[in-house]
């Protein structure tokens, strides 16, 4: 089994944040986008991952690569990178891993968390995992015949056919047949709204015959913008309640109420304030005479005399004497 992970883009949408690091590895819960992905992944695989490519920018440098080898490290998995010099759609961004579509794979793209209480069947031709939503004009959508295979593929209708939406995680049995299709694609020119689509790919493999099952998640957490990460920060807190490594042991807490679920990385130190529920504190942060609830507070960060909630704060950021709703990028201040 391969898993490719096409996370190239800029993640416009989430500056200041991705400036500095690319969306994926930025933390929800402790741990990297991407990393709990790659982990909720391999545990619904029911097959050992061999290898897992990551298609990224060449701008992202050398500390991004490692990071990534080393998540694939932590899954007993060969890390392979590979480059999307520019933005050609979604196919055109698997196909910039084309080693890795071989035999059995499964492609996800690292803008999305998910819940699943199912064990892949790899021996079906291929699975689109679907989540039920109440209004999928902004997405991609499935429809389904009465045997429970999918007939169609529908890009963001606007008027309704489908309740189910595609969230971005594929399964093929066989990776050569979609690199073979995904290079008709690129070989004739077919695109839609300007774009290679994987859809188009996937019309063109169930045209031929191929039988796609919807693969139905409990839950999908997004990640695409602040307000969206910091929900899904508290979602993944939960999922993860009790769990021995949301507090480290080097975290120093004195005179202070800690209300869980939270996160406390190493070396943090919180002194007299009350911190929760639903808060993220990354390494060799500080909190000080402060309450923080429903937040991400990255790396080496300071929080004095504040009321946060519902923040996002980067890295080697400082807060001081402020209550409000706050998005701060790295190295920012805020008095």
């Amino acid at each position: 089994m391969n898993i490719i992970i096409p996370m190239a883009g800029m993640g416009k949408r989430m500056r200041p944040h991705t400036l500095t690091v690319p969306k994926p590895l930025l933390p929800v819960g402790g741990k990297p986008i991407v990393q709990r992905l790659v982990e909720d992944i391999t545990k619904v695989c029911g097959e050992k991952v061999n290898e897992i490519a990551f298609v990224i920018s060449p701008f992202f440098g050398q500390e991004t690569e490692k990071n990534l080898l080393a998540i694939a490290a932590s899954q007993g998995a060969k890390g392979a990178i590979y480059y999307q010099e520019e933005a050609l759609g979604t196919a055109h961004a698997v196909m910039c891993a084309q080693p890795a579509l071989s035999g059995k794979t499964v492609v996800a793209f690292a803008d999305t968390l998910f819940k699943a209480d199912f064990v892949m069947d790899t021996q079906n031709d291929g699975a689109i995992w679907v989540q039920r939503i109440d209004d999928p004009r902004q997405f991609g959508v499935v429809k389904l015949n009465k045997e429970g295979f999918i007939t169609d593929f529908v890009e963001k209708p606007q008027e309704f056919v489908s309740d189910l939406a595609i969230i971005g995680i594929y399964y093929f049995k066989d990776g050569a047949y979609l690199k073979n299709e995904i290079q008709y694609l690129l070989d004739n020119n077919i695109k839609d709204k300007g774009e290679f689509q994987l859809t188009n790919a996937l019309e063109n493999m169930k045209n031929k015959g191929t039988k796609f099952i919807p693969g139905k998640v409990s839950e999908w957490l997004d990640c695409g913008n602040k307000e969206a990460t910091v929900y899904t920060n508290q979602r993944v807190l939960e999922f993860d309640k009790g769990k021995a490594f949301l507090r480290a042991a080097s975290a120093k807490i004195e005179n202070a109420t800690i209300i869980e679920p939270c996160f406390i990385g190493e070396h943090a130190h919180i002194v007299n304030s009350v911190v929760g529920p639903h808060v993220s504190v990354g390494a060799h942060s500080h909190i000080q005479h402060s309450v923080v609830k429903n937040s991400i507070i990255q790396q080496h960060s300071s929080i004095q005399s504040a009321l946060v909630a519902n923040a996002m704060i980067g890295n080697y950021a400082q807060v001081q004497g402020k209550e409000q709703d706050i998005n701060l990028g790295d190295y920012s201040i805020l008095k």
